[in-house]
């Protein structure tokens, strides 16, 4: 039996599971950068029915889920890079403070120059955590996952539950308060390179506050990554099917009712009354769905066609990194000013159909590269400031 020292730190489905993520990732952002409409967050008052139909889908399925899948894997790979460090008989603090860093120099450019709704900049912060609580047992990471949650979720809840003593009336002034300064930002992102540099740079304080909203959640998916890191759950997940089977149908049973009940408050005939409280039941129940998924596909993946699909979304996962990123990069020359500047002439079934697109040609490109080489272009960069030195052959670790 193999022991700890000895597994090696790619774990195929760890790879798949991200590259899966990136998908669902790639729909949501895709929606927030295409106009300032995204994804109901501003009653759009010129949406079709289709339109709103199609928001309503990605609703349902995709937002809120895969940022925490993304945020588990971390979590997972945290213990991955714990590991690394411990075979090459070094202390992970250095690497892992340095690894932070990257990341949080990487999230700023990326917020500030493509993307206000940066991921790694939460992460670098957050990671932090992860480094203070390395040494803690499986049991005390998933009992402070749990209270994290509980906590966090129940104050959301109360908050979203007091919007309902709003009127219809109130709802829609706020709304057309909002919805002010829209014609400004698309003429921002429309006009030149600085121009959108200007609007990335004012939307940034509503992201930290929506950052700072969701980091909980961030972190107890952190933590429940933790805890299955040290004890290996995905390195060997064939005794664990019934569980997993449970899990996807419990997840399911509570995260697809919540998440069409935002659906149906965001873009459905519910009303903007109804919006916030909504959103919050939402992003209470989405972990469930995303834990569903996780087991879904993991189930999947022990099957022979599953196992195709893992490897087709694994080489995308192993450059998970640089894929995000470059869907920042594509959207940007797309959306704004950097390019063609389509921000706000797009309807969302065709920004859907092009995401989808792009990230076909990313699973293609993926596959290229990883058959050639062992890091994507940004993982080596990350990499190279994790080691502070330039990464050789032998060097294994898990991706970001």
């Amino acid at each position: 039996m193999r022991t700890r020292q000895d597994r090696p730190a790619r774990i195929p489905e760890v790879d798949a599971l991200r590259g899966f993520a990136l998908m669902g990732i790639l729909l949501v952002n895709a929606l927030m950068m295409a106009g300032p409409y995204g994804l109901g967050t501003i009653p759009d008052p010129g949406a079709s029915a289709f339109d709103r139909g199609v928001e309503g889908v990605v609703q349902t399925l995709a937002v809120g889920k895969f940022y925490l899948m993304f945020s588990f894997l971390f979590g997972y790979s945290f213990t991955l890079q714990l590991t690394s460090a411990e075979r090459a008989g070094t202390s992970a603090v250095p690497r892992l403070l340095r690894r932070s860093l990257g990341l949080l120099v990487l999230g700023v450019l990326h917020a500030v120059l493509l993307y206000t709704g940066d991921i790694l900049m939460t992460y670098a912060v957050l990671g932090l955590v992860l480094i203070a609580v390395r040494n803690c047992t499986p049991g005390a990471a998933l009992r402070a996952a749990r209270i994290l949650y509980g906590g966090l979720g129940a104050a959301l809840l109360l908050v979203g539950s007091a919007t309902l003593l709003m009127s219809d009336a109130e709802t829609a002034e706020a709304d057309a308060e909002l919805a002010e300064g829209l014609p400004v930002l698309v003429a921002r992102y429309r006009g030149d390179a600085s121009s959108v540099v200007r609007a990335n740079i004012s939307l940034l304080p509503d992201q930290f506050l929506a950052a700072l909203l969701m980091s909980g959640f961030v972190l107890a998916a952190f933590l429940v990554g933790l805890h299955c890191g040290k004890l290996r759950l995905l390195a060997d997940t064939g005794n664990d099917r019934a569980r997993m089977r449970r899990i996807l149908v419990i997840g399911a049973a509570v995260g697809l009712p919540g998440s069409l009940f935002m659906a149906l408050a965001l873009s459905g005939p519910l009303g903007p009354r109804w919006a916030l409280f909504a959103t919050m039941v939402g992003m209470v129940t989405a972990p469930a769905l995303t834990a569903a998924y996780v087991c879904g596909m993991l189930l999947l993946m022990k099957t022979s066609r599953g196992a195709r699909i893992a490897a087709l979304f694994a080489p995308a996962g192993r450059m998970a990194l640089t894929n995000y990123l470059s869907q920042s990069l594509v959207m940007a020359l797309v959306f704004t000013a950097y390019g063609l500047a389509l921000y706000d002439r797009l309807s969302p079934a065709v920004v859907v159909l092009g995401a989808l697109v792009l990230y076909a040609i990313q699973l293609a490109l993926s596959s290229r590269l990883m058959a050639r080489h062992r890091y994507g272009p940004v993982e080596w960069l990350l990499r190279t400031v994790t080691l502070a030195r330039l990464p050789k052959d032998r060097d294994r670790s898990a991706a970001i």
